[in-house]
């Protein structure tokens, strides 16, 4: 079997979410099948500035076949335009033009999937929202298979990517929760889909007390990985770590490993270490009593994962539906929508080191259930089974004509997206599409914390 893994940007050292999604799938499919990455020239996710040579190149063993960027991305345009199809009613012509300035706009990429995807047996487009996978996906449509990736924002509620939603072959959802947002806006739940997720290569023995040695860091701390970010939750985390330091005593410290984009409070409790390897970095996930996660928007949470692999609790931001429904489905973490929530689920972990195992324990044993790697490769190659012994359906609905384009008559993103139903996608046992609840029925076979493990929100 041939497969062709297709997204934005691709490399060693792209570390981004989707692109690093799409990198750990190319390389475990690769030991089941021939796998062919195209992606673009672009290695910043800002500019889509080409920096990378065209052609082939291997990486990690995998052959990728690098396609230039037609421009870069200027800021003011994507603003204007995100600002009118978000908040306006528009048109689809506006959505296009959108997408366009979302970028990377390669149109060589999608000519080259136009001719050539035949070649291949099945074409993975990763994350939706891209100029190459929504063009891609319509070349290469009867072969097409889409992992999303998507989040509960404006992005979502756009016209133009539900025909597409329906026309793929199949769905490889990250959570239940995206899943259940994605066949609520396009109505594709005709259209096959698994909840996968995505593995992650966890050492087996991290050391805890190497990281505390080198980076000269004592006593109990929670730790934050990821870029630092207002939109991933940080400055909210600031303001709660800040109040609680001034209302429990403690030692508790708040240790924060990534790249800022956001002012460092100053507070000698708040230690930022910057962007560290993954050496270090699972090191330090090992030595922290806890993880914090605060982002509002989630397709799935790598680093919290991760976490629960290392038998690390976490604490997780409420409003974010796919967070909160893992916690539950786990049992492994708390979550929080209030300051009176985390300081009150942060000082139940702080002076309860019992909890914090049993949690922990919990989340090891979900992430074996669900994400190791060996799951991951399953589910993946039961789906090209699958669909290699299915005919391909209809072709996908065409874009829209020139008179559609048109038409002033879309309502706004933002619009849509606040229609839609929200709160946690429950399931009992495994992470089985199948066996999805709508009602909170935790797994039976693992501990049950106390009732603050399911605070309100």
């Amino acid at each position: 079997m041939k497969l062709a893994v297709v997204v934005q940007r691709y490399g060693r050292a792209v570390n981004g979410g989707a692109e690093l999604h799409a990198r750990y799938i190319a390389e475990h499919l690769a030991r089941h099948a021939e796998v062919e990455v195209l992606t673009t020239c672009a290695a910043d996710y800002v500019t889509w500035r080409n920096e990378l040579a065209p052609g082939i190149e291997p990486v990690n063993g995998v052959p990728v076949r690098r396609f230039r960027v037609k421009h870069e991305r200027d800021p003011q345009l994507f603003g204007r335009r995100s600002d009118r199809v978000f908040g306006e009613r528009h048109s689809l012509g506006d959505e296009l033009d959108w997408i366009d300035a979302e970028g990377p706009t390669s149109p060589a990429l999608v000519d080259y999937l136009s001719k050539s995807a035949g070649t291949y047996d099945f074409c993975l487009f990763f994350s939706y929202r891209y100029y190459v996978s929504y063009y891609g996906a319509r070349a290469a449509a009867p072969r097409a298979i889409l992992v999303p990736t998507a989040e509960r924002d404006a992005t979502i509620g756009l016209s133009i990517f539900r025909p597409v939603f329906r026309g793929v072959r199949a769905l490889m959802y990250n959570s239940h929760e995206e899943r259940a947002m994605i066949q609520q806006v396009s109505g594709n739940q005709d259209v096959a889909g698994v909840v996968v997720g995505i593995g992650s290569d966890v050492p087996q023995h991290p050391q805890p007390g190497r990281f505390r040695q080198k980076y000269n860091i004592h006593g109990p701390f929670a730790i934050y990985v990821g870029r630092i970010d207002q939109n991933k939750g940080c400055n909210e985390l600031f303001e709660f770590f800040g109040e609680y330091v001034r209302d429990v005593p403690g030692r508790l410290s708040l240790v924060l490993v990534g790249n800022s984009l956001l002012p460092i409070p100053d507070d000698p409790r708040i230690r930022h270490l910057g962007f560290l390897d993954d050496t270090d970095k699972f090191d330090a996930m090992a030595a922290a009593d806890l993880l914090i996660m605060p982002s509002y928007f989630e397709s799935l949470s790598m680093v919290t994962l991760e976490a629960w692999a290392l038998g690390r609790p976490v604490l997780a931001n409420a409003r974010c539906d796919v967070l909160k429904g893992q916690c539950i489905r786990s049992n492994a973490g708390l979550y929080y929508a209030t300051y009176a929530e985390f300081l009150a689920t942060l000082r139940a972990l702080e002076q309860n080191r019992w909890l914090g195992g049993v949690l922990g324990r919990n989340g090891r044993q979900f992430f074996r259930d669900n994400y190791d790697w060996p799951v991951i490769e399953r589910k993946y190659l039961d789906m090209l089974g699958r669909l290699s012994n299915e005919p391909a359906p209809r072709a996908m609905e065409p874009p829209p004509g020139w008179f559609e384009r048109r038409r002033q008559d879309v309502p706004p993103a933002e619009e849509i997206v606040a229609k839609l139903p929200t709160g946690p996608s429950l399931t009992r046992g495994r992470e089985d599409p199948q066996q999805t609840r709508w009602r909170e029925e935790p797994p039976q076979t693992r501990s049950r914390p106390p009732q603050l493990a399911r605070s309100r929100s």
